[in-house]
C-alpha cells in the first residue's frame, strides 16, 4: 500500500481504521462480545463461552502475527504503544491490570465495551468516556502550565525502581533464543499457544454450537489482526525510496515542502493496532484543539469507529436504548470505576482488547502480566460483591476479599473467613 504523498497514505489508514472498528463495533455489539461478560460468567456461574470467545481472539490474532510477521507483514517490534520495549515495567503492568480489572467491573464494561454502550445508547458510559479520557490524558501530558503529568507526579517516583532495563525487547520469542532466533522461535511459541489456545476453545461442544460467541471472536481477532497489517504496510514512495508514515513524518522538515500537514506526534503513526485508553485521551487532545486534522490519530478514528458501528447494529438490530443511572450510588460507582480505568489502562499500557489481545499477539512479556492482572482484578471484585451481597454486614471488605482469595487458591484454605458460596 503505497503512496505519492504523506496526505494520502495517512488519509487511506485513517479511513481503513475507522472502516475496520466500524465492523468490530457492530459485530461486538450484535454477539455480545464482552471481555467483563467473560470473566462475569465464568466467576458467577462457571460458564467459559464468553472466556472462550475472547481466548479466540487471542488465539487468532497471535497466530496472525507470527505468521505474518515471518514475512515482514507486520512489525510489532515497532509499534505504539512499544509492546516489547526493552523496558520492562511488569509492576505497572501488574498494578494497571487490577486497577484496570477493578475499575471496568464497578463500570460495568472495559474500554471497548463502553465505546458499545455508547453507540447503544448508554449515557451512563459516556460520563464513563469522559473521566476515562481526562485522566489518560494528563497521565501522559502535563497540566497547563506545567511539566508535570499525573503518572510523574503519582507514580513515576516509587514504580521506576521496579523497572528492569532487559538488553534487548522483552518478546519470549527474544527472552527464550536471543536476537539471532528470535523470529523464528517467535512463530513457533505463537504457533504453540495459539494452537493450545484453538484446542481448548473448539473442545467445548456448547461454544461449538454458539454461533455468536464463535462469530465474536474470530471477527475480533481477525480485526485487531487487519490493523496490525494495514498501520505496518502503509508507505510513500518518494523519488524511488518508500518511507513509512513514522519515518516520513521524523524526517517532515527535510522531506517536505511546508508545515502544512504535519502531524502533532510521530509516535501514533508507528505500526498498532486497537487499544481504547489511551485513546480517549488522544480523543480529549483532538477535541482541546479544536478538532485539529494534525491531532487526529488511529486511535481517534478507531474509538469513533466503534461507536458508530455499534450504533448502526442498534439501529438496524432496533436495540438502541437510552439508559441513565438508576440513582446516585450507581452513578459513583461507575464514577469510582472510570478513575481506576483511566489510571489502570495508561499504566498497564493497554486495557483488555489493549493488552489482552492487541498486546498478547506481539508475545510480549508485560502484555500476559497485564491480561493477568486484569482478570484477577476483576474477578476478584466479583468475588467480594458477591459475598458482601450474601452475607451483608457479616462479610466486610476485608473477610470477603481474603475469602475471595482463598477461592481462587491464591491464600491457603486454613485463611477462609466466610463459608464457600
Amino acid at each position: 500500500m503505497t503512496f505519492e504523498t504523506f496526505a494520502g497514505a495517512q488519509s487511506f489508514m485513517l479511513w481503513a481504521t475507522f472502516i475496520i472498528a466500524l465492523i468490530l463495533g457492530a459485530v461486538v455489539n450484535k454477539t455480545n462480545f464482552c471481555t467483563m461478560g467473560a470473566v462475569s460468567d465464568w466467576v458467577n456461574m462457571g460458564d467459559m463461552g464468553r472466556m472462550r470467545a475472547w481466548l479466540l481472539a487471542i488465539a487468532v490474532a497471535m497466530l496472525g502475527v507470527v505468521l505474518l510477521e515471518t514475512g515482514s507483514m507486520v512489525d510489532a517490534g515497532s509499534a505504539f504503544p512499544p509492546y516489547r520495549g526493552s523496558n520492562f515495567i511488569w509492576f505497572e503492568n501488574l498494578f494497571g491490570g487490577l486497577l484496570f480489572g477493578i475499575g471496568m467491573t464497578l463500570a460495568s464494561g472495559c474500554g471497548n465495551k463502553t465505546l458499545i454502550r455508547i453507540g447503544g445508547g448508554n449515557i451512563k458510559s459516556i460520563m464513563v468516556l469522559l473521566v476515562i479520557a481526562v485522566i489518560a490524558y494528563f497521565m501522559v501530558n502535563p497540566f497547563p502550565g506545567s511539566d508535570q503529568t499525573l503518572y510523574s507526579t503519582l507514580f513515576l517516583p516509587w514504580m521506576q525502581p521496579l523497572q528492569v532495563n532487559l538488553s534487548g525487547p522483552q518478546d519470549l520469542g527474544r527472552v527464550i533464543a536471543g536476537s539471532d532466533n528470535a523470529l523464528v522461535a517467535r512463530l513457533v511459541i505463537g504457533l504453540i499457544i495459539g494452537g493450545g489456545l484453538l484446542w481448548f476453545i473448539f473442545k467445548s461442544a456448547d461454544f461449538r454450537s454458539s454461533f455468536d460467541n464463535v462469530l465474536g471472536g474470530l471477527v475480533v481477532g481477525l480485526a485487531v489482526l487487519a490493523a496490525w497489517y494495514v498501520t505496518s504496510n502503509v508507505s510513500i514512495d518518494l523519488m524511488g525510496d518508500a518511507y513509512s508514515l513514522r519515518g516520513y513524518a521524523s524526517q517532515w522538515d527535510f522531506l517536505a515542502d511546508s508545515a502544512q500537514g504535519k502531524p502533532a506526534q510521530t509516535a501514533t503513526l508507528s505500526a498498532q493496532s486497537f487499544t481504547f485508553i489511551n485513546p480517549m485521551g488522544q480523543t480529549l487532545g483532538y477535541t482541546a484543539e479544536g478538532f485539529d486534522s494534525s491531532y487526529l490519530t488511529f486511535g481517534v478514528m478507531a474509538l469513533f469507529g466503534v461507536i458508530v458501528g455499534s450504533f448502526l447494529w442498534s439501529i438496524i438490530s432496533k436495540g438502541f436504548r437510552i439508559e441513565w443511572f438508576a440513582n446516585g450510588s450507581d452513578f459513583w460507582t461507575h464514577f469510582v470505576g472510570a478513575i481506576l480505568m483511566g489510571f489502570g489502562g495508561v499504566l498497564a499500557m493497554g486495557c483488555t482488547i489493549g493488552q489482552g489481545i492487541t498486546g498478547v499477539s506481539t508475545l510480549a512479556m508485560g502484555s500476559f502480566i497485564a491480561f493477568f492482572g486484569i482478570v484477577l482484578g476483576s474477578a476478584t471484585t466479583m468475588k467480594i460483591q458477591y459475598y458482601k451481597m450474601v452475607y451483608e454486614d457479616e462479610a466486610t471488605f476485608g473477610k470477603a476479599l481474603v475469602t475471595a482469595l482463598v477461592d481462587f487458591k491464591l491464600l491457603p484454605g486454613s485463611m477462609r473467613k466466610l463459608e464457600a458460596i
